[in-house]
């Protein structure tokens, strides 16, 4: 082993120097120094045998030190051989020595040397070199190559494809700064140069992968920042340019969209979609008419007050006032009313205003006939909460996008109705009333009902997407009431959505108050007079009330007073009458005519409609409110031929039934009524309902029908003071019927006294106002005979005999 040699130490701190390596050490470190001193003016000392029975010195050609790495305090077994190549200072001043690592070698035993530093011999180690470690060396130095050309080594990368010796390739890893001290002490101790080549390659490639996704994030980052700072320039010398064309031609535009929607109070899902639309305007050609659409999109999103909120007032005790101020009578939908603004109160004072992230609640469909105040009672429901109001009418649409809007590939197309409706209130949360639900049509254009079943949906209404707008529009704070006429003509599914408020009708008191109250004060001053020009009796309300316009609401009474204020004001400007002025009832002719509506009691005997037998006077419930229905029934002359049974007056299939119903129970107990039925066999029999004109049907007309036959055969009139509701069986039972309270109040409006209505009714009469009960006589029956003597006058010759 002649290659031992005793070698002063020069240890290295958390450091690695791999043989091939050129190391620059500052001359700083006493160790250092002293290992340096010590090899430049010591010789190297080789042992004559194995065992190291005496030394032989040798003359020292150049100067060699073993650098040995010492992590943790600790030395490692093996070290590198290093020629001193130079002893200088460093252009700092500083004194360095530049070493170039040859060969690794062990630490051995201790030595006697020269000098201050300590010595130590230098066992040379045998390396293992294969067929492998060249393939492998190969494909190492392709991978350095790669790495110096990521980091712009250029320089380096001839140096390293001169290198050929394996050993020599894996060693260059001693000079990439980023393996650690661990990964260079491994890589020193490894005699296995194809072992050593494999880990050199794996720590190297992980670093290349590392270095590619950093490029290409770098690369990204730089390629992002320059495409902004080109649509910067881009758009700055768009701008002056549109900003020149515009002062050339005096249409200067003033609007900066990209400006008013990021300054706009937008939610994140709608400023997105906003920027995208901005974007596509500016990259738009001026001449385009998709510019002209994407302007007017961009208009329509900045209108609607996104984030815009009334605070609701949830004085209970105000609102009830509110309400009783703006309407008389009507305190059963009243009491509704506050019952559903005390329930929103209460939920949220406890927290619970949303359920499930959503506000819910009820939505209210106010049913009735014209004139009963469903519209106003809408905006005192607004007036209550201290929401904004906005109606929507419904009547006569046919078209779904007039709910869910056009889609903007339609020339002129617009948003929805509820969105124009939120657009026009100017908050997110407004009373919106869907005016005339039950005249909602559909045709080949859609279905508007399935759009309006989203809208009133408390689960579905918060994510409303209207096809113009394309972004999603929460409608969950919404108050929805709907209004109707015909609860019949509402399609089932958006009934059910609804709650029914039915409002039936006032009473002659409450028209008189109405009338008083809101409807004079309003036409004095559409009629340019006073308050206190023109005043109206209680006895002219009532009489105008009963006499000139007998309807459920009070709209033909609101016309009446006008027309009577007008002639007043024209009696005034031609100097025939002085202000002030008192109407009383008997001015009234004076003024309107004769009356149109006089009750059949109030007529002579001779005049009256049910003065011959065979007519009674039925009870109906039309779009109107309740009415008063005649109904006619007459025989043929028995030489006439005619047989069977005739029907009239455009009459639906159930009333067509109930005519039948009561020929066949009047046939099958004749003998027991005391009827001469025997020769309705050989005589036809007709049928009449008056007003042939308006289509009739319903399931409530049986004992009138039978009541007129029953006449028709007794030759006993109907008395012109009663009137009748109920549907008949074939075993003569009354069977229950709906819409009593509003029959009841036609009844009242007509003059009637007497009412007959089933007997399985009678819970119905807690819904009749006080007032009007105490004006009628009610009587619930259960079978035709009681419906008979009842209705029918005193006997006089039946018909049948007469014949």
């Amino acid at each position: 082993m002649t290659d031992t040699r005793l070698l002063p130490v020069l240890p290295l701190d958390d450091d690695v120097v791999l043989p091939g390596m050129i190391v620059p050490l500052e001359l700083d470190d006493a160790e250092t120094r002293a290992a340096v001193d010590s090899a430049q003016s010591g010789t190297s000392r080789v042992p004559s045998t194995p065992s190291f029975p005496g030394i032989r010195s040798l003359p020292s050609t150049q100067a060699e030190v073993l650098i040995v790495p010492r992590v943790h305090g600790e030395y490692a077994e093996l070290g590198a051989v290093a020629t001193i190549e130079r002893v200088g200072r460093i252009p700092g001043g500083k004194a360095a020595v530049l070493l170039r690592a040859t060969r690794r070698a062990r630490v051995g035993e201790n030595g006697d040397g020269p000098g201050a530093a300590r010595w130590v011999y230098a066992e040379p180690v045998a390396e293992v070199v294969g067929e492998q470690a060249r393939a492998l060396a190969a494909e190492y130095k392709t991978v350095v190559i790669s790495i110096l050309q990521q980091r712009g080594g250029w320089q380096m990368i001839d140096a390293v494809q001169q290198v050929e010796n394996p050993s020599a390739v894996a060693d260059l890893a001693g000079n990439s700064p980023f393996l650690s001290t661990d990964q260079k002490l491994e890589l020193l101790a490894t005699l296995d140069v194809a072992a050593r080549l494999e880990k050199a390659l794996e720590w190297s490639r992980e670093y290349l992968a590392e270095l590619e996704v950093t490029d290409t994030i770098r690369k990204d980052v730089a390629e992002g920042m320059e495409k902004q700072q080109k649509e910067f320039l881009l758009r700055r010398q768009l701008e002056a340019i549109r900003k020149e064309l515009g002062e050339l031609d005096g249409t200067a535009d003033q609007d900066d969209y990209r400006a008013r929607v990021e300054q706009a109070d937008l939610p994140e899902h709608v400023r997105t979609a906003a920027l995208a639309e901005v974007d596509k305007l500016e990259r738009t050609s001026d001449a385009s008419p998709e510019g002209g659409w994407i302007r007017t999109w961009l208009d329509t999103v900045l209108e609607i007050p996104w984030n815009d909120r009334t605070t609701d007032v949830h004085d209970i005790a105000a609102a009830r006032a509110v309400l009783d101020a703006d309407h008389a009578g009507l305190d059963d939908v009243k009491e509704r009313i506050i019952e559903y603004l005390a329930v929103r109160a209460r939920r949220a004072e406890t927290g619970q205003g949303q359920v499930g992230g959503r506000h819910s609640g009820a939505v209210l469909a106010l049913v009735g006939p014209p004139g009963v105040g469903k519209t106003s009672l809408g905006e005192s429901v607004a007036k209550a909460m201290g929401r904004k109001f906005v109606r929507v009418a419904l009547g006569g649409v046919r078209d779904e996008a007039e709910i869910r809007g056009h889609r903007r590939t339609y020339v002129g197309a617009l948003p929805g109705r509820i969105v124009r409706a939120i657009k026009e209130a100017g908050s997110m949360n407004p009373v919106v009333l869907l005016d005339e639900v039950d005249k909602v049509g559909a045709d080949y254009r859609g279905d508007p009902t399935a759009a309006l079943l989203e809208v009133l949906d408390p689960e579905q209404n918060h994510t409303f997407r209207d096809h113009y707008l394309e972004v999603e529009l929460d409608l969950s704070d919404v108050v929805f009431l709907a209004t109707a006429n015909a609860l019949e003509t509402i399609p089932g599914p958006l009934l059910d959505r609804m709650e029914l408020v039915t409002l039936d009708g006032y009473t002659e008191h409450e028209k008189v108050v109405i009338g008083r109250d809101h409807l004079l004060p309003r036409e004095l001053e559409r009629a340019g007079l006073g308050r206190d020009d023109v005043r109206f009796t209680d006895a002219a309300l009532s009489r105008i009330a009963a006499e000139y316009t007998r309807e459920a609401g009070v709209r033909n009474a609101n016309r009446t007073i006008a027309k009577v204020l007008r002639k007043i004001a024209t009696r005034v400007a031609l100097d025939e009458a002085t202000l002030p002025v008192t109407v009383d009832a008997a001015d009234l002719e004076g003024y309107l005519g004769r009356p149109r509506h006089l009750p059949e009691s109030a007529l002579p005997a001779s005049t009256q409609r049910t003065a011959t037998p065979g007519v009674a006077t039925g009870l109906a419930v039309t779009g109107a409110g309740g009415d008063v229905l005649y109904i006619e029934a007459s025989l043929a002359d028995p030489e006439s031929g005619s047989s069977g049974l005739t029907v009239t007056g455009q009459l639906g299939d159930v009333m067509k039934e109930s005519v039948q119903i009561a020929l066949s129970y009047l046939r099958s107990r004749g003998a027991e009524l005391e009827l001469p039925v025997g020769d309705l066999k050989d005589r036809g029999v007709h049928v009449h309902v008056p007003a042939g004109a308006v289509p009739k049907d319903g399931p409530s007309a049986g004992i009138t029908m039978t009541t007129a036959l029953a006449s028709l055969l007794s030759g006993r009139v109907v008395r012109s003071d009663v009137a009748m509701t109920g549907e008949v069986s074939l075993t003569g039972r009354v069977l229950p019927i709906g819409g009593v309270k509003q029959k009841l109040l036609a009844a009242h409006r007509a003059g009637i006294k007497t009412v007959i209505i089933p007997q399985r009714n009678e819970p119905d009469l807690d819904d009749v106002p006080a007032d009007v009960l105490a004006q009628l006589d009610v009587h619930p029956v259960s079978n035709v005979r009681e419906v008979l003597d009842l209705a029918l006058a005193p006997a006089t010759t039946p018909v049948a005999q007469a014949a």
